[in-house]
């Protein structure tokens, strides 16, 4: 790297048309281009212990869900018991990121919980431009939407719980105007007086794909009570139209292409939705799929039973 460096260095020397401090910009962004392929190209190398872990969590989604909670609690169990490595946090952040699609009950999230907060103790992550690393805000989900105990008394992770909290004031006080696919439009602080339930999804994501019939039934269920459900997405409405169409798909769905509502509610893994009772409160949300019974919770929060 040092040589192609220097033979760069000369290239600009020679040409003396962009200014010095323009040259050392483009010599940083070209250094850091190179570090990033190389770091591309370096791929995991799982210990004997740790690659079977590895596998299975691959594989948690090919599972009915009674059998991947307990193989999931059984992951947690086991990835505890590895040495402190790096691949040790993938794991654990791994399975905590696929623990909360569905319900696969209050005790499996604690062990994933238990897990990563305990490898979390015995090596830190270093923060992401500023924001807390991937693996605090993981816990941080936990502890704050799925009701888990967690105990990590370290910046990073007070820095994730404060995160999520003034996220979600942003998401109270959240305005947005989408058009759907029939062309009517829909402002959310507009629907004072209705349960509203917003959804964030996408054609190519399993776990939204997975909850939309639960969706569905929800909304023929209780749309004459005043429920509404706003499902957007950031996809090409070519995309979206034939799938919703082939789904026969009949609460409202719109499309946010330059993803501007997904940046307002800092929507950055999906399925994700948010529950706003009658009088505009965000009184539920989650962090991922939900099953119909768990949708059932959320609403029943803002007064639908």
């Amino acid at each position: 790297m040092n040589a192609v460096l220097r033979a760069f260095r000369k290239s600009i020397a020679r040409r003396r048309l962009l200014s010095t401090s323009l040259c050392v910009v483009v010599v940083q962004i070209f250094v850091m281009s190179l570090v990033f392929v190389w770091a591309q190209k370096q791929e995991i190398v799982w210990s004997a212990q740790e690659k079977p872990i590895a596998g299975q969590i691959h594989s948690l989604r090919q599972l009915s869900d009674d059998v991947r909670a307990g193989v999931t609690k059984q992951l947690a169990l086991q990835i505890r018991q590895l040495p402190a490595t790096p691949n040790k946090l993938r794991l654990a952040v791994g399975l905590a990121n696929l623990s909360t699609e569905g319900d696969f009950g209050h005790d499996t999230l604690q062990e994933v919980a238990t897990t990563l907060a305990d490898t979390l103790r015995q090596q830190t992550a270093p923060d992401d431009h500023g924001q807390p690393a991937a693996a605090y805000l993981e816990l941080a989900q936990l502890v704050r939407y799925e009701h888990v105990q967690a105990s990590l008394d370290v910046p990073q992770f007070k820095a994730a719980m404060a995160k999520l909290e003034a996220d979600d004031q942003g998401r109270q006080a959240a305005d947005f105007t989408l058009t759907d696919l029939q062309g009517k439009t829909w402002s959310l602080r507009e629907l004072k007086g209705k349960v509203v339930l917003v959804n964030f999804w996408a054609t190519w994501c399993p776990p939204c794909r997975k909850e939309m019939p639960d969706l569905n039934a929800l909304y023929q269920r209780f749309k004459d009570q005043g429920f509404v459900i706003l499902a957007i997405s950031d996809e090409e409405a070519d995309k979206v139209r034939p799938f919703i169409a082939e789904r026969k798909i009949s609460y409202p769905v719109m499309l946010d292409p330059g993803r501007k509502v997904n940046e307002l509610f800092q929507v950055e893994g999906i399925p994700k939705s948010f529950v706003y009772d009658r009088e505009g409160k965000l009184v539920a949300q989650s962090i991922d799929m939900r099953t119909q019974k768990q949708f059932l919770e959320m609403l029943g929060q803002a007064g639908l039973q």
